[in-house]
């Protein structure tokens, strides 16, 4: 055997599942067909569930210092302000909810923090790699590659919306792509545009749904801009048809000094029948395609990665069964979330520069996966499947700790509820917590717990690697 997994493709979905292995100790490669990262911002929004996990990985130091909040947009209409608008209200950090806010990275920089840490952890990605076949049977995969062919157990393909190892396995996608839209993304500096800081929304006098939004990328001096095209114009994304969108909506005032990428995109929302056969798994694009409206790509790619590394490096038939029972009905709803997003941006709606607590990925849950295990039904309460939440705890030298902090890291973490922690495996941390006033010797006193938990005293509940509550009883 030549690997234990063999990742094709280094985008966030592949990067994340590398690290997700190395970090584990579990032998991987990463490969991809390309000989330079793909440049362009192209998803640059991260959601608050992701930022959790890129704590998780070692990586948000890099990511907060890379990117800023969302900022609000100034909306024109035939080139007259009409005032301003918040993607989202700034909400406040919480022992429950770390990282409430989503942080705008381009994504060439995302992916730049996420090959470093995989460095560190010494892979590094294998570029100018291509997968041209493949093959399994009872006990490895084989893969042809450009530079020879490789023998892993597993093979995970993360190789985009064109994926290679999906149309080698046969598996179809199933959705549609509309021909009729198409929108023109590119990234650009520019001259004449007042308070690059915000971002700008220039829409149509007559056409609605029509119009080019220009948002400031962190660390650079670009701007992310993305145009709906007047059904008079073609979609082209040459310097010369950019400019032209800008004073088509009445924002002629501003130039484009430089047009460092661009592409015309058209509306493709897919989902793969099934995220696995065999010994082979797909991840990321590779699996499922979304419209960008709302954020949902990018993000939904990470937590594939993230839902399938510790199974993979487990290897158990029951763990590595869940991952397409619980991914992708998740990638379902998501593609149903960034449609409707995607129908308001193009019906010109006022609600459509708005993202709501559906496109924050924090209630995102496997309540009806294989691997819950909970009797409790009632409404509102936190169950088996659902994200463990964080929480406040106090040490026995009277500092607070943070229950994120507890569950950071490789293993199954154990919350005990003023009782005694059972027999468990090594590779289950027990978090003894007891109510104030009732403090035990080396146990964790609870600050807000019990409430944020809904718990009684005796109760135990057990949190998945990857943040995921396994059971309560």
């Amino acid at each position: 055997m030549d690997t234990r997994v063999l990742i094709a493709g280094a985008g966030p979905a592949g990067l994340t599942l590398a690290i997700e292995l190395a970090r584990r100790g579990v032998p991987c490669r990463i490969v991809d067909a390309r000989e330079d990262p793909l440049p362009g911002s192209r998803g640059d929004g991260l959601q608050p569930r992701t930022l959790e996990v890129f704590d998780d990985l070692g990586v948000i130091d890099e990511i907060l210092a890379a990117g800023f909040l969302p900022p609000p947009f100034r909306t024109y209409t035939g080139g007259e302000p009409t005032g301003e608008i918040r993607m989202a209200e700034h909400v406040e950090p919480t022992p429950q909810v770390p990282y409430p806010n989503g942080w705008m990275v381009p994504q060439w920089r995302t992916e730049e923090i996420l090959r470093d840490r995989l460095a560190d952890l010494g892979v590094k990605v294998e570029r100018g790699t291509a997968l041209l076949a493949l093959s399994q049977d009872d006990d490895a995969v084989t893969a042809s590659l450009n530079s020879g062919d490789v023998r892993a157990e597993y093979l995970v393909g993360a190789d985009g919306g064109r994926s290679t190892v999906r149309r080698q396995l046969g598996v179809e996608f199933l959705g549609d792509t509309d021909e009729a839209t198409k929108l023109v993304l590119f990234d650009a500096r520019v001259t004449g545009l007042d308070h690059p800081e915000l971002a700008h929304h220039f829409q149509s006098a007559t056409e609605p749904g029509h119009g080019v939004s220009l948002t400031p990328l962190a660390g650079t001096d670009l701007l992310q801009c993305a145009a709906r095209p007047p059904s008079t114009h073609e979609a082209r994304d040459d310097p010369a048809s950019a400019q032209g969108l800008l004073d088509a909506y009445g924002a002629s005032h501003v130039r484009i000094r430089e047009l460092t990428w661009s592409t015309v995109w058209r509306p493709n929302s897919r989902l793969a029948e099934t995220f696995r056969r065999g010994r082979v798994f797909l991840a990321g694009d590779a699996a499922h395609t979304h419209p960008p409206t709302g954020g949902q790509g990018l993000n939904t790619s990470v937590q594939d990665a993230y839902n399938l590394g510790w199974k993979l490096a487990d290897g158990s038939p029951e763990l590595l069964d869940s991952y397409d029972a619980e991914r992708r009905p998740v990638a379902a709803s998501v593609l149903d979330l960034s449609a409707d997003l995607l129908d308001k941006t193009l019906r010109g709606t006022s609600d459509a520069l708005r993202r709501g607590a559906a496109t924050d990925q924090l209630g995102i849950g496997y309540r009806n996966g294989p691997l819950t295990t909970d009797e409790r039904a009632e409404p509102g309460r936190v169950r088996a499947g659902d994200r463990a939440p964080g929480a406040a705890l106090r040490s026995p030298d009277g500092e607070t700790v943070g229950l994120f902090d507890l569950l950071r890291g490789t293993h199954w973490t154990l919350l005990c509820f003023d009782r005694k922690v059972p027999q468990h495996s090594p590779r289950v941390r027990p978090v003894h917590i007891t109510r104030r006033g009732n403090r035990q010797e080396g146990s964790l006193t609870d600050v807000d717990a019990y409430p944020t938990y809904d718990v009684t005293e005796g109760t135990e509940v057990l949190i998945r690697p990857d943040g995921y509550i396994a059971h309560i009883r």
